[in-house]
């Protein structure tokens, strides 16, 4: 999958694309639609499939302050994507300037002028533009004068007849429900970052741990899950079984949230290395321990039944 940072000089390759558009934090099964039916469409005629999505999410333009929320920050997104075997990503910058384009301007200068698009395919609540005034009814009526295709795909449920969403994801997830959200997801939620240095405490208590900072990434309830935990990004990822802890370290007076993955059987050194962590089930609480040893005895036993878990 070829990847772009900007919508001025594209590839000929590009033009003529069917293109799927949207934010697409999560990349759940919702999105998956939108952006198959893009493929599907290329597919049919022989065109490239794309896809078109901005960063950093608005949320975090509008609302700089807000608590973390993303479920897939960039590069775990644009992996996903390139996943579902798409052609070409464009990633377009959004900033405040960027907000202040028109939705009409957005369809004639980008979609149009840049990206030649044959067929654009959205969700059905997609918005865009300045105020948030395109919709789908504005890109079925400007394609139709402008000679582009459009579908707008309707909202995908489960058996329950609930829409598949990031809200409910983000609902699951801080509920203490990851079996849930990966049901939503298609796959487990992941927390990827690089492995930082600690204070080497789980080392020392027999438990070793690769710590990672969330950064922008949501934060699901505190406590201890058994996780696949994943060394490496891409198709070089290699996957091991292991239980982590999110939270503060109340034990040690902690107070940034930490994720800590001991993995089993495991001996090397990570640090500096990029470290995938998939929640597949909630074990317990985080809780503060009188001691040492009380400490040690729980986290024996969170490992034997993650262990159950994952088998």
């Amino acid at each position: 999958m070829q990847i772009y940072r900007d919508f001025k000089d594209l590839p000929a390759d590009l033009q003529g694309a069917a293109i799927a558009i949207g934010n697409f934090d999560g990349v759940h099964r919702g999105h998956q639609a939108v952006i198959n039916e893009a493929g599907r469409l290329a597919r049919a005629d022989d065109r490239p499939w794309a896809v078109l999505t901005l960063e950093p999410h608005p949320r975090q333009v509008f609302q700089p302050d807000t608590e973390p929320f993303r479920l897939t920050p960039g590069p775990a997104k644009e992996r996903l994507i390139a996943e579902l075997g798409v052609d070409h990503l464009i990633v377009l910058t959004f900033d405040h300037e960027f907000s202040q384009r028109e939705a009409e301007g957005f369809v004639t200068e980008i979609l149009i002028g840049a990206c030649g698009a044959h067929h654009v395919v959205s969700g059905y609540d997609f918005a865009f533009g300045r105020g948030r005034k395109g919709n789908c009814e504005l890109l079925l009526r400007m394609g139709q004068e402008l000679g582009f295709g459009f579908t707008a795909v309707q909202a995908v449920q489960d058996d329950d007849g609930t829409v598949y969403s990031s809200t409910r994801v983000r609902e699951c997830l801080t509920a203490a429900d990851p079996k849930d959200a990966a049901q939503i997801l298609s796959r487990p939620f992941e927390i990827e970052g690089i492995v930082e240095k600690g204070d080497a405490r789980g080392r020392q208590i027999g438990f070793p741990t690769a710590n990672v900072a969330p950064g922008h990434y949501l934060r699901p309830a505190q406590g201890v899950y058994a996780v696949k935990v994943g060394i490496g990004s891409g198709v070089e990822t290699i996957w091991h079984n292991g239980v982590a802890n999110l939270g503060s370290r109340p034990t040690f007076d902690g107070q940034s949230v930490l994720l800590e993955a001991h993995i089993f059987d495991y001996e090397g050194d990570l640090y500096g290395q990029t470290l995938r962590v998939a929640l597949i089930d909630y074990v317990r609480a985080e809780k503060k321990f009188d001691g040492i040893d009380s400490l040690k005895a729980q986290i024996a036993a969170d490992s034997e039944q993650a262990k159950e878990i994952l088998r």
